[in-house]
């Protein structure tokens, strides 16, 4: 096998290296990197062959029963498809699960073809202990400013206009909310992990003084948020985002109703608005109980009448007043109860404008 081998695995996050995953399709989906792409050297049905295989009668019955499996067709099948990859990926870098066999013969083969590709030292394994490790100890290294904030302040569009801020939600894909869905699914949680990690190397690469990020509990959607790193983001100082109530109800309407529909549209067409309102329907039962059932019924029944009046001039108005019951009977409430009970100490509260400018004098 080549020795054209690569263990630089912060300079791969740095440059947004390419990457060559010759895994089985089942290991890709499970976890992988934000920049790889998967073109398998095994199916996932000759992975499981080849691994039973191996259990049974060793390594060299398995390499020959995979030689077998892939057979000459199949191999040059593989090698045109990787070949393609890498003409439009020409710096990309290779990599199997352990860095050893499968990526050693895939190396060999693009070899055969005129082609060196590099690959990773220890493979997906060693690169991804690499990032979870960097996670734990940036977390830990750096001081963090905790953007906080009723629902509807516009926390995320703060975020994200500050240029040393890490979009936590964003990384999830998910709003942080019972209504936090989007239509695209959210990253496994190992992708999430990964993305994470990516994002606290680049950040300190940057050598900010502070990391600003959104207050989130440890949960965003189906992403959780490892604990010790959740900790160590956690463990700095809190600003408050005020928005009067007015100005919140229509953030949220042009966030989950207005480009929330728009995206349903999108992505299922005619039947987008239908799809999305049963989405809502879903995420108001999950909060059935917390509401209470007077509360539930209430906000229930306008949000009946908000959908029926889809098409006509009354949108707008109900959508609002959904939005607005919502709010006072379940967003404020509970979140007042997380703001007193919050050891974060307190370093500012004021508007947008004024948290802005507040930042950039601390940052000159």
């Amino acid at each position: 096998m080549s020795d054209l081998l690569t263990d630089d695995f912060r300079s791969i996050v740095l440059n947004n290296t390419d990457l060559l995953d010759v895994r089985a399709d089942i290991e890709y989906v499970k976890g992988a990197f934000v920049t790889s792409a998967n073109i398998p050297i095994l199916s996932d049905e000759e992975r499981h062959l080849v691994g039973t295989e191996y259990k049974k009668n060793g390594h060299a019955a398995a390499v020959l029963l995979a030689q077998n499996l892939i057979k000459e067709e199949g191999k040059q099948e593989r090698v045109t498809q990787w070949l393609e990859y890498l003409d439009s990926h020409p710096n990309a870098l290779l990599y199997c699960f352990r860095g050893g066999e499968r990526s050693g013969i895939a190396q060999a083969w693009l070899k055969e073809s005129g082609r060196d590709i590099v690959r990773l030292k220890g493979g997906y394994k060693a690169f991804r202990n690499f990032l979870m490790e960097e996670s734990l100890r940036i977390s830990k290294a750096h001081k963090t400013i905790i953007i906080g904030g009723y629902t509807g302040s516009g926390k995320t569009i703060l975020l994200n206009k500050i240029k040393n801020s890490i979009d936590l939600e964003g990384i999830a894909n998910h709003k942080g909310s019972s209504f936090g869905n989007n239509v695209s699914i959210q990253p496994s949680q190992i992708n999430f992990e990964n993305n994470l990690a990516y994002q606290l190397i680049q950040s300190e690469a940057k050598q900010y003084k502070e990391v600003v990020i959104e207050h989130e509990s440890h949960n965003i959607g189906r992403a959780f948020i490892p604990k010790e790193v959740y900790l160590n983001l956690m463990d700095g100082e809190m600003i408050i985002l005020e928005r009067p109530i007015t100005e919140r109800i229509m953030v949220s309407y042009d966030e989950y109703v207005l480009k929330a529909q728009e995206n349903y549209i999108m992505t299922y067409g005619d039947a987008g608005i239908a799809k999305w309102t049963e989405d809502v329907s879903k995420g108001l039962s999950k909060i059935k109980k917390r509401l209470g059932d007077e509360n539930y019924n209430d906000i229930n029944t306008i949000f009946i009448s908000a959908s029926d009046a889809q098409d006509t001039a009354q949108k707008e108005e109900l959508y609002k007043k959904f939005i607005g019951e919502l709010l006072e009977k379940y967003y404020d409430p509970m979140y007042q109860f997380q703001i007193e009970k919050s050891t974060i100490p307190l370093l500012f509260k004021g508007n947008e404008e004024e948290i802005m400018e507040f930042l950039q004098r601390r940052a000159s």
